[in-house]
């Protein structure tokens, strides 16, 4: 049964968070057109299932897709998945995008600011974009400890500081991700994301117990675009690496097969902790 008479636009990057929401549409019935960006993007996924609506653009070509889903009578928009830094031809704009740069002045924008103005010009065309969590509300983090395995003193005390440095990270719109182990802070994101972080602090990793990831959402940052993101990819990172703990912003942050990612932190001896910024600990 049709649960929505709106129909849903789907701007797919990399990572799995693009297909189940597909899937969650074809199981709800809900009608659905997918514009996925090159070079991001899963094609095996597409190419599996050929009655998927949907067309290839580049970052560049945010124009053609705007006129591609006013084709298609798209109301609500949803932006998710992970993007590549882009080559020099995925950069070419066409004529529209060419004149949203113009605009906004891009390069005095943060990733957040062109981010909120991407979004004022979806809804100048008469869309609503609406936060994947809008759709699927399961993939929201929940508060408290979600598996076996629970932090200790020092872990405490290292998300503790490590929250205290996301959060002004974020309030530069710089990254949303801290490493800190036994009170030092061994990196922050910056462009390279997530993994890399991950895979740069293992080089910097003392002896002893191992360093927490923290997840913030920004402070500034719109809820429906970009939330900070785990996945079983993070665990199979921080496993490597030598972390103990895995911790996300409650209520403001994705979980992505959350069900895998908690059996396989159980399986590596990884905590797995959402909170808040304001949170005490005792």
């Amino acid at each position: 049964m049709n649960t929505s008479n709106r129909k849903l636009g789907i701007i797919a990057g990399g990572g799995s968070i693009p297909a189940q929401l597909v899937r969650h549409c074809q199981q709800k019935g809900q009608e659905f057109f997918v514009l996925a960006i090159e070079g991001n993007a899963d094609k095996s996924f597409f190419t599996a299932q050929s009655d998927i609506p949907h067309q290839w653009i580049r970052i560049g070509q945010a124009g053609t897709g705007f006129k591609r889903f006013a084709d298609e009578k798209v109301q609500d928009v949803v932006m998710i998945g992970t993007i590549r830094r882009p080559s020099f031809f995925d950069l070419v704009p066409d004529l529209r995008t060419t004149a949203f740069f113009a605009k906004i002045g891009a390069k005095s924008l943060g990733d957040d600011g062109i981010l909120r103005a991407l979004v004022a010009e979806i809804e100048s065309d008469g869309m609503c974009v609406k936060g994947v969590h809008e759709v699927m509300t399961e993939l929201l983090a929940k508060s408290g400890v979600m598996g076996k395995h629970k932090p200790d003193k020092q872990a405490i005390a290292d998300i503790t500081r490590a929250m205290e440095v996301a959060t002004e990270l974020g309030r530069l719109d710089v990254g949303q991700a801290v490493i800190v182990q036994q009170g030092l802070v061994l990196g922050v994101e910056g462009i390279e994301g997530t993994d890399e972080l991950i895979r740069r602090c293992g080089e910097y990793r003392r002896k002893g117990n191992g360093g927490i990831l923290l997840k913030l959402r920004k402070p500034q940052q719109d809820m429906r675009i970009d939330l900070p993101t785990i996945g079983t990819r993070t665990i199979e990172r921080a496993y490597e690496t030598g972390l103990r703990g895995v911790v996300v912003h409650s209520g403001n942050s994705l979980i992505v097969d959350e069900d895998k990612v908690i059996k396989l932190a159980d399986k590596y001896g990884i905590f797995i902790m959402g909170v808040t910024p304001d949170e005490q600990f005792k």
